[in-house]
């Protein structure tokens, strides 16, 4: 018997037996439905956080208070890093185009009887350059209203609709911590960026931060959250990154003992979220694969019994001239199709099932045809791994006993 008569024999014995082969199949779908919408979400999350980064710009460096470890906790945070830096950072590091310090806090907004949060950012006129973050209406703050102390306020776009609507914010008063501030522009939509969202925010200058918002919380000076710096080009960024780091050590006296600043740039930090989200896709891909192992022996357990309720037609084949390979070769391919069809079901799901993701969150889920393509060669494999103890099975047995059951 050629490979084309044991694959339409399969094919009927499977069709015979609908109910049993959808049931077996079911593990595989669910499996591979599983594999796909996984590693989907986890290459979704990916490029959400590289697309967020990367709108910061490749040439921007962060300065921010205390390290990695004890950034974890706020509580830990030195208040070293001060205004008086940021200046210093400005005059000395001549690698840099732009120095902007930033103060900022979770604040409670209101208009009339309309009450929202966002985030509340003291900083300089040059805050548009440095985070390539404009006004789409009206305009920046200048010099001037940094040198008076005015109470103007450049929003969010998110802050103008949910106080506003469809009426134009420009020269509307807010009520910031008790006190009225003129909206002078609406910045851009931006997204999503260093887990806070950009479109909250309510960009205020500095001097009118620091002395009418939060006054004075460092003994060192004018305490800022942290320092955005942009080197002149790409080529620049490495003397930059090394000319700030050794400045700082000089100012806050660091001799020996670990740095109480840090100084990350968009790469770096770009590269720390790729490894972590990397691993996440990883762990889920592996995760769901545990249902399509837990699928394949589904196969295997139902072609077991398959092969016990059919005794009587191996014998009756087998006295015909059917050889052992023969047999082997059709429960073999029986396994297969079930996994297969299982596979090509389950890709179908799991891609609908991102479209959905992508659909009704900010996700980009999507599968590139490779991993589509190893997850139905895998389904094909362990239709072939299960499959060959049952066929195996199938092969052996002796056709005088089979036919004895007749």
């Amino acid at each position: 018997m050629n490979l084309w008569d044991s694959l339409k024999m399969a094919t009927k014995m499977l069709a015979a037996n609908k109910l049993r082969s959808s049931l077996t199949m079911l593990g595989i779908v669910i499996g591979n439905a599983s594999v796909i919408t996984m590693v989907g979400i986890g290459e979704g999350a990916q490029k959400l956080a590289q697309d967020e980064f990367k709108s910061l710009g490749p040439n921007v460096i962060f300065v921010v208070p205390g390290t990695r470890k004890n950034r974890r906790s706020t509580v830990d945070l030195p208040r070293t890093l001060v205004l008086a830096d940021a200046d210093a950072i400005r005059q000395q590091v001549h690698t840099l185009a732009e120095v902007t310090p930033e103060i900022n806090r979770r604040q409670q907004v209101s208009y009339r009887n309309t009450q929202t949060t966002g985030q509340l950012i003291g900083t300089t006129p040059n805050y548009p350059i440095t985070r390539s973050f404009s006004p789409a209406k009206g305009r920046f703050f200048n010099e001037a209203d940094m040198k008076r102390n005015n109470r103007v306020v450049a929003i969010g776009s998110d802050i103008a609709q949910r106080l506003f609507g469809q009426q134009d914010p420009i020269g509307q008063t807010l009520r910031i911590a008790n006190k009225s501030f003129q909206i002078i522009g609406v910045m851009e939509p931006k997204g999503s960026s260093m887990g806070t969202n950009q479109d909250e925010s309510l960009l205020i200058p500095l001097t009118t931060m620091a002395n009418q918002i939060v006054g004075r919380t460092s003994p060192y000076g004018l305490q800022v959250s942290w320092i955005n710096a942009l080197a002149k080009d790409p080529e620049s960024i490495r003397a930059a990154k090394f000319q700030t780091e050794n400045l700082l050590r000089l100012r806050h006296k660091i001799t020996t003992e670990e740095d109480d600043f840090g100084v990350e740039t968009a790469k770096q930090l770009l590269d720390i979220v790729g490894t972590v989200t990397s691993g996440l896709t990883i762990m889920l891909a592996a995760i769901a694969g545990i249902s399509l192992v837990v699928g394949g022996i589904g196969v295997m357990n139902i072609m077991l019994v398959s092969v016990t309720e059919r005794t009587q037609e191996i014998g009756l084949r087998k006295a015909l001239g059917a050889t052992g390979q023969d047999i082997l070769l059709q429960f073999l391919i029986e396994a297969v199709i079930i996994a297969s069809a299982g596979g090509v079901i389950g890709v179908a799901i799991g891609v609908g099932g991102l479209s959905l993701v992508s659909a009704f969150s900010p996700l980009s889920a999507a599968v590139s045809p490779s991993v589509i393509f190893v997850s139905l060669a895998i389904s094909g494999g362990i239709g072939l791994f299960f499959g060959v103890v049952p066929a195996q099975r199938a092969a052996k047995l002796d056709p005088i006993v089979a036919l004895r059951s007749i």
